[in-house]
This record gives C-alpha cells, structure tokens and sequence, in this order.
C-alpha cells in the first residue's frame, strides 16, 4: 500500500493519516510497527530498509515519511521552454531512480505514506510516483468550500450551527482548521446541546477583533469588495475607529512584507521572535505572505499613503479617507483601472 498525502492544509493531512491508521488494524499494535522518516535527510536504502522489516504481531507495518518529495521541487529557472539544463533537481532524481520500482514489488505487509507541503505538479518525483500510489492533495479551504467544512465539522461532533454563525466564523478564522477545529469545540461546550448561533461567535472567538482585521486585510487584496465593506462596518459597531483601523491595515501589510523577506531565512519560531507575533497573528501572516505577491501589497501599501495624506492635508476626515481606500483597494486592477474610484 502507498500514498502519497500533501498541501498546505496539514490538518486534513493529519486526519487523512488517521483514517489509514484506522484502516490497518488495532491502533496498540500499529504503533508498535509504525516509524517516523525524516526525508530530508532519508536515503533510498534506508527506505528500504524500513519499508523490508517484517511488522511484529501485526498484519501490517506502517513508514511514513515527512517532506521527502519537496526537494524534488523544480526550482526557478530550472524549467526552459525547448531544451532543459542539467540541474540540481536532476542530481537529487539520480540518488532516487529506482524508487518506483522498488515500490511495485514493496511487501504487501508495508503502508508507505510520503506526507508534504505544497508541491509544484512539475514536481519529477511526484509525477513519477502518483500513478503507482492513492495521492491526495489538501488545498487550503476557502469561501464555499470551508464553510461546507465547518458545517460537516460540527454536525460530526454532534452539534449544529446555523448559516450565520458559519459565514462569521469563516471569516474570522479563515482556512486554518487547527484554529478553527479548536474554537468550535469551545462554540459546543458554551451552545450546551442547541445550535451555535452568531452572537455566540461574536461573544466566544478571543480574537475577533483582530481577526476582523486580517479579514478586511483578506478581502481587500483579494478585490471583494461587499466582504471588505461589511468588515468595516462590523468594526465601526465594535467601537473601533477608523485611525484605529487604518493604523491596523498599515501594521499587517508592513508585517506581510517582512515575513515574506524573512521566510526565506528563518523559520516561523525565529520570525514570530524577531516581529513579536502572537502564534495566531503569526499563522495568519505566514498565510497572507504566502498567497499575495510583492506587487499586490506594493500597490495597496502606495494606497495607503496616499489615504495617510489626504487625511493630514485635510481632503477627506479619516472615515471617508478609509471608505476610499477600501473601495480602491477592492476595485483596482492594476496601477491603473477604469473600475477605480474617482478622487479627485
């Protein structure tokens, strides 16, 4: 048995892998015959090693094997349109050639899990390696299909919750399921039997506020502007200001831009230390650093100081300043949009 498990969504990766577990026998016994790989470091021989040991009072023996196929990742200028140079990525194939075959004639009594981030589909190996395997990739979760999500989640653990409450709770939380799994436990405990409504979301999510912020941040570059503005409403009636939030917008564009230069160097622990994050503001920009490009934040930034100087110079008071740059920020297409609002 093979599989091949990978994205950015590692708490679907982390219940995929349960299931199979579940599907190979008495838990007690498969632990005993399972072992953890570093694939960084893995060798093929050691592989085989590992994957060749008979399981010990067990019809099978489980070897999962974490972030091998990354590097196998085509990295930037490796892939030429005709010809292809010899690369790195070639070298690193060479030491592993003989996997696919190995793993035809792989025991019957060996589960093989490879389980990885976010891979390219030119990924060689992974090209190689997904016809002989069950490979399933977990996209992080958004619009429709999380709050699909969170309704089956809570109807799983015997709850129910309605539409309103979904919507909100996707919108403060967003795609990470460790986070959002965790607050819904605590949404059933505080609902005690009946279904979790909004004002209990509104009541119970610690981090609401903030997290208005990131999702006004969200929508924002990602040009929704009916979810942007209902943000900002939101936040008014919870008594933020809009200096407050113009100063939090700045705060959280300023950090995407960092963690995208650090990430490159530092791990998430070193970054959360060096910008004094909590985790949950940290998870949050690791994301947003992920899936907005240098120009996108680049853009809104610029928009951004050109809010900060309407309001100084007196143009527009700080409320109407923000209605603007929400609206431009959603709207824009470029440095230049004939859907952009009109300021002067």
């Amino acid at each position: 048995m093979f599989y091949i498990l990978y994205g950015e969504d590692d708490f679907s990766i982390h219940q995929a892998l349960g299931e199979i577990k579940e599907g190979l026998g008495d838990a007690e016994t498969l632990a005993v015959n399972t072992v953890s790989l570093d694939g960084e470091h893995l060798t093929l021989n050691e592989l085989r090693h590992n994957c060749d040991t008979v399981p010990f009072l067990s019809p099978y023996r489980l070897v999962v094997v974490n972030s091998l196929l990354k590097h196998f990742e085509p990295r930037r200028g490796e892939l030429r349109s005709g010809s292809r140079a010899v690369t790195k990525t070639d070298d690193k194939l060479k030491e592993w050639k003989d996997l696919a075959s190995y793993i035809k004639q792989m025991t019957p009594t060996t589960a093989l899990v490879l389980i990885d981030g976010k891979l390219n589909k030119q990924n060689p190996l992974l090209k190689e390696l997904s016809p002989l395997a069950e490979s399933r990739g977990f996209s992080r979760l958004q619009h429709k299909r999380l709050t699909t999500w969170i309704q089956q989640w809570v109807t799983k653990k015997n709850g129910a919750i309605t539409p309103e409450a979904t919507d909100l709770l996707a919108q403060l939380i967003g795609g990470n399921l460790w986070a959002m799994s965790n607050e819904i436990d605590k949404l059933l405990l505080y609902a005690q039997g009946r279904s979790i409504e909004e004002n209990d979301v509104r009541q119970l999510v610690s981090y609401a506020q903030e997290a208005n912020i990131f999702v006004l941040v969200d929508a924002a570059l990602e040009r929704r502007p009916e979810v942007a503005h209902r943000i900002l409403h939101r936040l008014y009636q919870e008594g933020a200001s809009s200096a407050y939030v113009l100063v939090m917008i700045t705060r959280q564009l300023r950090l995407i831009v960092q963690t995208k230069e650090l990430s490159s160097r530092l791990s998430p622990s070193q970054i959360q230390a060096k910008l004094g994050l909590k985790s949950y503001a940290l998870d949050k920009t690791l994301d947003q650093a992920k899936s907005y490009d240098f120009e996108r934040i680049k853009q809104a930034y610029g928009r951004l100081l050109e809010a900060d100087v309407d309001i100084k110079t007196g143009r527009y008071n700080d409320r109407i300043a923000l209605e603007l740059l929400i609206a431009e920020l959603c709207y824009s297409k470029g440095t230049h949009s004939n859907n952009v609002v009109e300021r002067y």
